[in-house]
C-alpha cells in the first residue's frame, strides 16, 4: 500500500445517497452507511442550496428526496474507518451557490475534525507523484472544484477571511457529472419532431447553451489537496496541462468510445492520473455497467449504483474482496508502467497466461426454488470468466433434477486465461424451471488470482451479496 493512489483500483459508488430509482427513489443516510460498511472508498454527494442556508443531497431536477449534508457528513464521520483504515474520497457534486459552500465547508471542517485533509503531507507544494494510501491512512480526501493552487490554498491557512470567493471559468466549473450525461431533466420542453425542425432551420447549433461563470467558495476550495476535479478534454491535453492531482470524470458512453479507439492513450492516462467513470443518465432505474471493460484499461474510480444487485455488483464485490477487503487494489505492473504498449485488445507478453482446470463435484444444501411447484430446484452451475475479451467465457454444468440437498455433477471445465491479473470468476447456480426460465439460486465472485488449489468449498451469496449459510459448491481446482 505504499504505492501513489493513481496506482490503484479503488471501490467507488454512484449517487450513494440513492437507495432506489435515479428519479423518484428516496434518498437515504443508509445509502452511505451501507457502501461504507463494504468497504467503499469513493462516495459521491450531490450538493444543493437548501432552505435557512442549510445545504441539501439529492439528485437535482428529480423527484428523488432530500437529506440535509450536515447530516450525511455526521453518517461519514461515525463509519469512515470502520472497514478499512484508507483514505476515504468524498466526490462533490456541487451546485450550491458561494453562501452555501462555506456552510459545507464549515461542516465538513467541524465535524471531520483532524480526520479532514486540508493540508498536504509534509507541506510539500510541488509535487509530482500521489502520495500511497499508507501515507493517507485515516484521512477523508475532498474531491471538488478548486480555485488557483495549492501553495495559494496553503497561504490562506492562517488568514481569516471568510466570505471570499473565486470565479472559475466555464471550462474549469463544469468539471463534473454535471457537464455531461449524468442528469436528464425531468420533463424535456419539446417534442423530438420539434427539435429536428429546430436544428434544420437553425443556423450552426450549439452543442450546449451559454453557461454562468461559476464562483466557489475559497474555504471550500481550500480543502481540496490530492483530489482536484478537472474537466477532461483529451489525452493529449492532459499530457500537457494537467497536473498528477488532478483528477477526471467521464461518462459511461464517451469511455465506452474511448476503450474501443484509444485504448493506448486511455492506459497511459491512467498511468498518470486518477480517473472516475460514471454511469451515463439515462440508467434511470440506477442500473450499471459492466465494470471489467473500465478496469481493463486502469480507470482507478470505476462508480456504481451500489444500491442495485446484478452481475455488475457482483463482480465489484469479487473485485474487492482481495486485499483484505479494504477498498484498495493494486493495479497490474503494466497498468501502471507509463511506457507500457498494452491493450485489452492486444496483451502482448505483458502477462503469464494461465491454464485452469476446475472440477466441478457437488453442492451443499442450495436454496429451494421459489417458481418450482414441488420447492425441489433442479441445479445447474454457471462459470464464467470475464476480463480482456479475449479471456471472456462461459461454461455450464448439467441439470441435476430435484435434488438441492446434495446434488452431484462430476464435470470438469477447463480455460486458457491471457491475462489473469485482470481475470474476474463467477460460479452462478440456478434452478431450471423451464427450457427457457432459470431461477437465481446464489452466486459467489472473485478475482482468478485469488483462486487456491486443491478441494475447495465455494460459499455462495444471494442476490444482495449476503451468505447463504450451508450452501455452498465443492470443487476441486488446478492451475498452471
Amino acid at each position: 500500500m505504499n504505492q501513489p493512489l493513481c496506482d490503484y483500483f479503488i471501490s467507488s459508488s454512484h449517487n450513494t445517497y440513492l437507495i432506489a430509482d435515479q428519479l423518484m427513489g428516496p434518498s437515504h443516510l443508509w445509502g452511505y452507511t451501507s457502501a461504507l460498511l463494504k468497504g467503499c472508498r469513493c462516495l459521491e454527494i450531490d450538493c444543493w442550496d437548501g432552505a435557512n442556508n442549510e445545504p441539501i443531497v439529492y439528485h437535482g431536477h428529480t423527484l428523488t428526496s432530500k437529506i440535509p449534508f450536515r447530516s450525511v457528513i455526521h453518517v461519514i464521520d461515525k463509519y469512515a474507518f470502520m472497514s478499512s483504515a484508507y483514505p476515504l474520497v468524498l466526490s462533490l457534486e456541487n451546485h450550491c451557490s458561494p453562501k452555501q459552500q462555506e456552510v459545507m465547508a464549515h461542516y465538513l471542517k467541524s465535524i471531520l475534525g483532524d480526520k479532514l485533509l486540508s493540508s498536504p503531507i509534509g507541506g510539500e507544494v510541488d509535487m509530482t507523484r500521489l502520495p500511497s494510501p499508507e501515507a493517507l491512512k485515516f484521512k477523508v480526501l475532498i474531491k471538488n472544484k478548486k480555485a488557483g493552487t495549492i501553495e495559494e490554498s496553503m497561504l490562506r491557512m492562517y488568514d481569516d477571511n471568510p466570505g471570499e470567493t473565486e470565479e472559475l471559468s466555464d471550462s474549469e466549473f463544469l468539471s463534473e457529472d454535471e457537464d455531461t450525461d449524468d442528469t436528464l431533466p425531468l420533463h424535456r420542453s419539446k417534442s423530438p419532431t420539434k427539435r429536428r425542425a429546430d436544428r434544420r432551420s437553425s443556423a450552426p447549433p450549439q452543442k450546449k447553451p451559454k453557461v454562468k461563470r461559476g464562483k466557489i467558495a475559497l474555504a471550500l476550495s481550500d480543502l481540496v489537496v490530492y483530489t482536484k476535479s478537472q474537466k477532461f478534454v483529451s489525452f493529449e491535453h492532459s499530457l500537457m496541462n494537467q497536473q498528477c492531482y488532478e483528477n477526471n470524470s467521464i461518462g459511461e458512453a464517451q469511455a465506452r468510445k474511448l476503450v474501443r479507439h484509444s485504448a493506448k492513450d486511455f492506459i497511459s492516462h491512467t498511468t498518470r492520473f486518477i480517473t472516475r467513470i460514471y454511469p451515463k443518465g439515462t440508467r434511470m432505474s440506477s442500473s450499471n455497467y459492466n465494470p471489467q471493460e473500465f478496469w481493463n484499461v486502469g480507470c482507478q474510480m470505476v462508480a456504481l449504483n451500489f444500491q442495485t444487485p446484478g452481475t455488475q455488483m457482483e463482480l465489484q464485490d469479487g473485485k474487492f474482496l482481495d486485499n483484505g477487503g479494504c477498498g484498495y487494489v493494486l493495479k497490474p505492473d503494466f497498468l501502471r508502467d507509463r511506457n507500457t504498449t498494452f491493450t485489452p485488445q492486444n496483451v502482448g507478453r505483458y502477462s503469464k497466461p494461465m491454464s485452469l482446470s476446475i472440477r466441478l463435484i457437488s453442492g451443499h444444501q442450495l436454496p429451494p426454488s421459489s417458481l418450482s411447484k414441488t420447492n425441489k430446484a433442479d441445479p445447474k452451475v454457471q462459470i464464467e470468466i470475464f476480463g480482456v475479451p479475449e479471456d471472456q467465457a462461459r461454461k455450464k454444468s448439467s441439470v441435476v433434477k430435484s435434488n438441492a440437498l446434495s446434488p452431484k455433477w462430476n464435470e470438469t471445465f477447463s480455460f486458457n486465461i491471457q491475462v489473469p491479473e485482470l481475470a474476474m470468476i463467477r460460479f452462478c447456480v440456478e434452478d431450471e424451471v423451464s427450457l427457457v426460465n432459470n431461477e437465481f439460486l446464489g452466486q459467489f465472485t472473485l478475482p482468478v488470482m485469488s483462486l487456491n488449489t486443491g478441494y475447495r468449498n465455494i460459499p455462495l451469496l444471494s442476490k444482495e451479496g449476503i451468505k447463504l449459510e450451508s450452501a455452498s459448491l465443492f470443487a476441486h481446482i488446478w492451475y498452471y
